[in-house]
């Protein structure tokens, strides 16, 4: 009797991690492009809740420059950046708002939702296209 208890308990135990393994993982959403010609291709798919543009966002990121040079990283200064999302370029109010916190997505933002013709002197040249890796941590309302 004792060893056919042990057996159904065994059992019962390996038939919970099996099933335990076999539960879908989230899927990620599909590449996006907006009517702005702001591409977003996701990495990691979260399951949280999408900011509004009037919400303040947590985010870790790294901008790259067309030859894949980095300009700015919130993740080489180990300290996520907080922002109100209407209070920033127009490729990240638009992007952010297509993503659930704990998601992580490429952005392509195109130069007209960027930094446009002016750039930043010394560090964006006008007219270029920036490349982004975002994740999203936090919202809060």
């Amino acid at each position: 009797m004792k060893t056919l208890l042990r057996t159904t308990a065994v059992l019962c135990a390996l038939s919970f991690v099996v099933a335990a393994q076999a539960q879908p993982t989230s899927a990620l959403p599909a590449d996006k492009t907006l009517p702005s010609g702001v591409a977003l291709k996701w990495t990691a798919a979260g399951t949280g809740a999408k900011p509004l543009a009037t919400d303040t966002v947590q985010v870790h990121y790294r901008g790259t420059l067309p030859d894949g040079k980095e300009f700015d990283s919130s993740f080489k200064r180990g300290e996520p950046a907080s922002f109100p999302l209407n209070r920033v370029v127009p490729c990240w109010t638009q992007a952010l708002q297509e993503m659930k916190v704990g998601d992580t997505a490429e952005l392509t933002c195109p130069p007209a939702t960027a930094y446009g013709e002016r750039g930043i002197a010394g560090v964006i040249p006008g007219n270029t296209t920036l490349k982004f890796q975002v994740q999203l941590l936090a919202v809060r309302k």
